[in-house]
């Protein structure tokens, strides 16, 4: 348990006790936050809680301040309790259990600061784009997302899989395996015609062009309809194959591939639509089969079978969350979608409780648009092929832990802007390469102390007394905390701006504090200092799903 939750919880008790006595007017406690202080003269954490609760109970915040405080007993591992003004409680951590952190950081590895929170078990399902062709810079966003809160949430003690949802049936599917076999014709010198829903990328020459490199005119002695549907095989193993060999260059790999068409298969599809039906959220008209969601309060019915027999996406999604929540019995759901699917969001709630879930266990993330650039002009189309910009090219413009560190920097309900010229600059005003710089900079001092034989296993570090020495440790401690934030905001662009307040700190006491010198006793001191710093950086950074280098 992270500090601020055990702060948060002997204040909760503190102000109960105060109640019972009499000291603060009975109030519905109001939600504690704990907060690290602007000037480090105020503490290590504060605590707005008398502010707030003044407003409510008609009390001076400094007089339900002196309340809370005669009824807490000092917590574990704080020096000190005070008051400040307008009403404010500031907490300071005791020096001994501060620089005792660095030795159980050497001793825990990447361990240190993880928080078991929970042990639920949760699914996160990401990415999920229809397999008619390659990943965009917006599917690598939602990509990053999903795997860095399937680490964090690890970290946090939650049970995780992560899931590809692959729509291997539907009119999309079609129109590509039509779109496929139309340029695998015009390979081979006959004339096709595109279907009008078809997909016109040039990327599907480049597919159509495999193919017959592979299969020659093997498709063009089957029967029409035989061929569409041998060649459509080929081109989704071959899309998938693509797909995962991006999204595995990303850093992303996923525990489970599930087939939409084994819905269909194995009767969920139905089970669902029956369970619609005898609950009279089902109606029929202009010849399609509807939801009745206006009913359960969305703002309109939603189809689930056109008027030409099809099932909606709506439709399979329904089957396809009966099978997380009631066949394999998540405990919570997270799903990550594009943009695109915003309006998807309400009616998916809304079935989800119809089907007797409750729809608090269901997560839905959206995320939004990415903007390519380099410097301030707009890129807007792909150098090699003048079509669509893919994920694969962003990459090999500017590395995966660019593109990962970049597509955690904003919270996922904001657009973002992302700079590929600033994503390669070697400098401090990039900030990849300026964290991952620092974490460069720790392993190049470890190596120079390995090369003089010292060893600093017994280092004392009853030794760092010094301020820079101790913010850093200040700053380390934080892991759990931003582990804890994360796994319950579900906000994964906390752990770019800590991973940079890090580096920011560590470079600050490189330059102030000289590591290796000869003051034998301090040297090794410090030296495990800066080892417990690699450990927590890497850790950031791995959390991150990115590469903690030893030297650049």
């Amino acid at each position: 348990m992270s500090f601020r939750k055990k702060l948060a919880e002997a204040l909760e008790h503190a102000l109960r006790q105060a109640q019972q006595k009499g000291q603060i007017a009975a109030a519905d406690v109001p939600e504690i936050t704990i907060e690290r202080p602007a000037k480090p003269e105020h503490g290590d954490y504060a605590s707005s809680l008398p502010l707030k609760l003044a407003k409510v109970i008609g009390m001076r915040p400094m007089e339900v301040a002196a309340a809370i405080l005669e009824n807490m007993p000092t917590p574990q591992n704080i020096e000190k309790i005070d008051v400040a003004p307008p009403g404010f409680i500031n907490f300071t951590v005791d020096g001994k259990w501060l620089v005792e952190q660095v030795e159980l950081a050497c001793k825990a590895g990447e361990a240190y600061g993880d928080s078991p929170l929970d042990r639920k078990s949760v699914q996160i399902e990401f990415v999920s784009v229809n397999p008619t062709g390659p990943l965009h810079v917006g599917h690598g966003r939602g990509a990053v997302l999903g795997s860095t809160l399937a680490n964090v949430l690890r970290s946090a003690g939650y049970r995780v899989s992560t899931e590809y949802y692959i729509n291997d049936a539907g009119s999309q599917l079609d129109a590509f395996y039509h779109s496929l076999f139309a340029r695998y014709r015009e390979c081979l010198g006959e004339v096709a015609e595109l279907p009008e829903n078809g997909y016109h990328g040039n990327y599907m020459i480049d597919f159509a062009r495999e193919i017959a490199g592979v299969h020659q005119d093997k498709f063009l002695k089957m029967p029409p309809d035989e061929a569409v549907k041998e060649i459509g095989a080929v081109g989704l193993q071959m899309v998938m194959q693509k797909l995962k060999d991006d999204l595995e260059m990303l850093g992303v790999k996923f525990d489970v591939w599930f087939s939409e068409l084994s819905l269909f298969q194995n009767g969920q599809f139905d089970k669902t639509m029956t369970m619609l039906r005898e609950a009279s959220l089902v109606t029929e008209r202009e010849n399609a089969v509807w939801f009745a969601s206006s009913t359960l309060g969305d703002d309109k019915d939603n189809v689930l079978i056109r008027s030409d027999g099809t099932p909606t996406y709506f439709a399979s999604d329904i089957a396809y969350h009966y099978n997380k929540f009631v066949e394999r019995k998540f405990d919570s759901v997270i799903d990550i979608w594009g943009a695109d699917h915003q309006g998807h969001v309400p009616r998916m709630k809304v079935v989800v409780n119809a089907l007797g879930i409750d729809p608090d266990r269901l997560t839905i993330i959206i995320t939004q648009l990415v903007t390519l650039r380099r410097g301030k002009e707009i890129v807007r189309v792909s150098k090699r092929s003048g079509d669509l910009i893919t994920l694969r090219e962003v990459m090999d413009e500017v590395g995966a832990d660019a593109c990962r560190f970049v597509f955690l920097s904003r919270s996922a309900d904001s657009q973002m802007d992302f700079d590929l010229e600033l994503a390669i600059k070697q400098s401090a005003d990039n900030p990849v390469y300026y964290v991952q710089y620092a974490h460069a900079r720790i392993c190049s001092i470890l190596k120079n102390a390995r090369e003089k034989n010292i060893d600093f296993s017994n280092g004392d570090t009853a030794l760092l007394k010094l301020e820079p020495e101790l913010t850093l440790i200040r700053h380390m401690v934080k892991i759990s905390e931003i582990i804890d934030t994360v796994a319950i905001s579900l906000e994964p662009h906390h752990l770019p701006f800590y991973a940079q307040e890090l580096a920011t700190v560590f470079h600050s006491f490189y330059k102030q504090c000289r590591v290796i010198s000869d003051d034998d006793a301090l040297t090794r001191s410090r030296l495990k200092l800066v080892k417990a710093a690699q450990i927590v950086l890497a850790k950031v950074l791995h959390l991150m799903g990115m590469t903690a280098p030893e030297s650049m």
